[in-house]
């Protein structure tokens, strides 16, 4: 099976929110790449991972369909938080670094 994977308001924010500070800490012109290349990174791990195993990872509380994809990046790395919504629809309701507070 396959699923779109499709991206809030809310979670297109938190990734601007990501690059923006990726950026304002860019202090060489290859640390301007790093930015893009992250925010690419974390799209793509989105749709490559969430469209055909969405239920292989880490649940969050109690109800099965929300749960969190981990994405390596570095010596860290980002916290996709999802819902699988329908039998053909996952959808990313958030984002962070691992280093931020947890999702509220």
């Amino acid at each position: 099976m396959s699923y779109v994977v499709e991206f809030t308001q809310g979670a297109e924010d938190d990734l601007m929110r990501l690059y923006d500070f990726l950026l304002d800490r860019a202090e060489t012109l290859e640390e301007l790449d790093v930015a893009d290349e992250a925010i690419e990174v974390i799209r793509q791990a989105a749709l490559s991972h969430l469209s055909t195993t969405p239920y292989s990872y880490r649940k969050v509380g109690a109800r099965s369909t929300l749960r969190e994809l981990i994405i390596p990046i570095g010596t860290a790395g980002y916290i996709l938080r999802f819902d699988i919504r329908s039998p053909g629809l996952v959808l990313v309701i958030g984002a962070r670094h691992q280093r931020e507070e947890d999702f509220h």
